[in-house]
């Protein structure tokens, strides 16, 4: 039996594999900064869903020296623009482990997708990688689905002035020659578009172990910028754990590059920012809430399938308000009434719970997708509500997200399905639903 060359997402149809699923990549990666050139191996551990004589992995723009499965030669490889296509030398087994290795070179480059290049990108001097949605297969050969979560190590080799940043702790860095070598380790299932690698002439701050660990990376010329703006980053994240339950992962950390950036992004135990997001005047909390808040929303708890997006941005948006009210802004209801009164003034064209490939990260989707949350912490009040946000990040905790799940921890919290249909108005209609004129009800 073959396994599909797609994970049968519609919104991705190119993306992902059938046939099995991974528990484990191992990927060691030799780059040269100067000329971008990338020799790597990377070893992924698999298990067969069913009998399998050929299945394929995500790989793009690299070249494949070598593939072995269960320690043989593959019979067969075809490596197209996007599909690195493996015959074993022995079919496997339904339900059986199997492990393969593809070893490969290149110059890695941003692959081409509805949303602009995405991936490992070069920045003038380093490298930023930003692998959402589609974007992981121009760095290692991966199920590129964010239903296949699995844990990860990389190790990366590059020259020993540069600081590498990756997702989860640092297990091991020697230098040898002007070379440093640099290990990371995630034992929590994690996305492939989510894995990530951060490489700069950068500055390593330290702020604080509590709540959890967080550190900032950043090129030395920004220091009293970056000191400034992130200098609340702990109680944001206090702020969080008390919101939506304990911080996910054992440590967080920020990565300011010496370039502009478009657009701050998220990876797994990361949050990256351009030189245009620090202005030492705070003038990015709104962003560096947005991106924090993804940790628990997007990359511990992950969506199913990408027509479900609003599941990570309507959250991270809704963090957005919660902390500009903490903070001693705006209150969150005043922040939903100003974006309902901006939302009226769009084309109401769009379903954001199936907002199409195209438009799945309109801003739309995300105003609507926090007007949703907001409107039923309105009809519930907030301790039914945030109940069920903790109730909803410990249920589903490093796994894949539903908008039923969060609807049944709703409807567990509050005793009723009112939400069942507060959200069906937000999400799945295109008509703009009004907000009741009065703040959230108060807790009981």
């Amino acid at each position: 039996m073959h396994g599909s060359a797609s994970a049968g997402d519609a919104y991705l149809p190119a993306s992902g594999n059938g046939g099995y699923r991974v528990d484990h990549y191992d990927l060691n990666l030799d780059y040269r900064v100067a000329t971008n050139r990338l020799t790597a191996t990377a070893t992924i551990r698999a298990r067969a869903l069913t009998g399998l004589d050929r299945f394929s992995l995500d790989l793009a723009g690299l070249t494949v020296e070598k593939v072995t499965v269960a320690g043989a030669p593959a019979a067969k490889i075809v490596h197209s623009a996007r599909k690195l296509v493996i015959t074993p030398a022995t079919p496997l087994v339904a339900g059986e482990p199997f492990e393969v290795t593809v070893r490969y070179r290149g110059a890695p480059h941003p692959v081409r997708s509805h949303w602009g290049e995405v991936g490992w990108e070069e920045l003038t001097d380093g490298v930023l990688v930003a692998g959402q949605p589609s974007g992981a297969p121009s760095w290692f050969p991966c199920n590129d689905h964010p239903r296949d979560k699995a844990s990860f190590r990389i190790q990366l080799t590059c020259e020993a002035p540069y600081t590498v940043v990756s997702n989860g702790p640092v297990l091991a860095k020697s230098t040898r020659s002007g070379r440093t070598t640099w290990t990371f380790g995630v034992v929590e299932p994690m996305a492939p578009y989510l894995a990530s690698v951060q490489i700069g002439r950068y500055r390593r701050h330290d702020i604080a172990a509590a709540p959890v660990a967080h550190s900032l990376f950043f090129p030395p010329a920004l220091a009293r910028q970056v000191a400034v703006d992130f200098a609340r980053l702990g109680e944001m994240i206090a702020v969080f754990s008390a919101a939506f339950g304990p911080y996910p992962f054992p440590a967080y950390a920020v990565v300011v590059t010496d370039d502009e950036l478009e657009i701050p992004l998220e990876a797994h135990g990361l949050g990256v920012f351009g030189r245009n997001h620090v202005d030492g005047l705070h003038g990015s909390d709104r962003l560096i809430a947005h991106e924090l808040a993804h940790q628990w929303f997007g990359n511990s708890l992950t969506l199913t399938r990408w027509a479900d997006i609003w599941l990570h941005e309507g959250f991270a948006c809704y963090a957005e308000w919660i902390w500009a009210e903490a903070s001693g802004g705006i209150t969150a209801h005043a922040s939903a009434v100003l974006h309902r009164a901006e939302l009226d003034a769009l084309p109401k064209n769009i379903v954001v719970g199936d907002p199409g490939p195209q438009d799945m990260f309109d801003d739309r989707v995300y105003k609507r997708g926090a007007l949703a949350l907001h409107a039923v912490r309105q009809a519930i009040g907030d301790e039914a509500f945030f109940t069920a946000l903790r109730a909803y990040a410990r249920t589903h905790r490093h796994g894949n997200v539903t908008p039923e799940h969060l609807l049944g921890c709703f409807s567990a919290a509050a005793g009723t399905a009112v939400a069942d249909k507060i959200v069906a108005r937000w999400v799945s209609a295109k008509a703009l639903p009004q907000l009741k004129p009065d703040p959230p009800a108060p807790a009981h």
